[in-house]
């Protein structure tokens, strides 16, 4: 048993070894796509702050969501952000899958390229959409008689560029016009349904969607224009985007060898593509065959095969 334990830990630690390796050299190439992506995070949440600045509160508009759905109240809030944080965490957990999981469809630096991508186009269209037009906020701490409903004005600019964290983020208000939960909620799925391989996690995953869309509606978060511009906004956006962006090397079986990580690995892409083609690296092996008979003759002579008569 102990053997056993043993020989699955090498391996296990050869893999992440390799893996580990592989990621990052595709970091090094990456990086300023990383970086830039994490940036406009900050750029996302400081503009999210600034419109909090301008938010007025005032009676809660008429909904049709508030309507359908009964209200779960103040102390039931945490519900929602609970299904959206076991989402992100699920997510970000499986990206990280091919460090340890034998089967590997995805390179996780190159995800996370792709994810970002999709994430900052739609928080540009955000940012633009609920500074053209602040709604009064729905939820509790943005009603009319809250404390929290308006900003004083700030005393220097370090005020506004430091983000209170988790504060700043959890009691916002004015940013209303789409909702940044389902942006990441719809980026997130929709790049497991395309790139996962559990279809019954897909489709629970576009039913917990589903869930949060109305948990948000129900906590009085959001209006319901708010959830439903989200969703074929972010949709149409990833559709959109995917049409630009270069698609993700496949990883499955003999493919998997052929990114090429650095330069030295020119050389294995083509061996391998010749072994899949069914060629050997030699050169004497690219001689045209011909098949007589059944047979595969080399060189492209033409060997007559006669019968064996009367015994000879």
């Amino acid at each position: 048993m102990s053997l056993y334990i043993r020989r699955e830990a090498s391996k296990l630690w050869k893999r992440l070894c390799a893996e580990t390796s592989t990621e990052i050299n595709l970091l090094v190439e990456n990086w300023k796509y990383l970086l830039a992506g994490l940036i406009f995070q900050y750029i996302h949440g400081l503009a999210a702050r600034g419109v909090h600045y301008l938010h007025r509160p005032g009676p809660t508009l008429q909904d049709v969501g508030f309507f359908l759905l009964p209200e779960l109240g103040h102390d039931k809030a945490y519900i929602s952000e609970t299904v959206f944080t076991l989402i992100f965490i699920s997510f970000v957990l499986w990206t990280f899958h091919p460090f340890i999981l034998k089967s590997k469809k995805i390179y996780t630096v190159l995800v996370w390229c792709r994810v970002l991508a999709f994430l900052v186009a739609c928080q540009i269209l955000r940012i633009i959409t609920f500074y053209s037009t602040q709604l009064p906020g729905p939820n509790y701490h943005c009603r009319e008689g809250s404390k929290l409903a308006r900003l004083p004005p700030p005393n220097n600019a370090l005020e506004v560029l430091l983000i209170n964290f988790p504060r700043g983020v959890l009691y916002g208000c004015g940013d209303l016009i789409f909702s940044s939960h389902m942006i990441f909620s719809l980026v997130f799925v929709r790049t497991y349904h395309k790139y996962g391989t559990r279809r019954f996690i897909k489709q629970l995953a576009w039913l917990t969607v589903v869930i949060q869309s109305l948990l948000i509606v129900a906590s009085r978060k959001h209006y319901t224009v708010d959830v439903v511009v989200a969703w074929y906004t972010v949709n149409l956006m990833v559709f959109f985007l995917e049409k630009k962006l270069p698609e993700l090397p496949d990883r499955s079986g003999a493919a998997a060898f052929l990114l090429p990580v650095t330069k030295d690995s020119n050389k294995s892409k083509e061996e391998n593509h010749k072994l899949l083609n069914g060629n050997s690296g030699d050169p004497a092996d690219w001689r045209p065959r011909i098949q007589v008979n059944g047979k595969i003759m080399e060189d492209g002579t033409t060997v007559h095969v006669e019968a064996v008569m009367n015994g000879v």
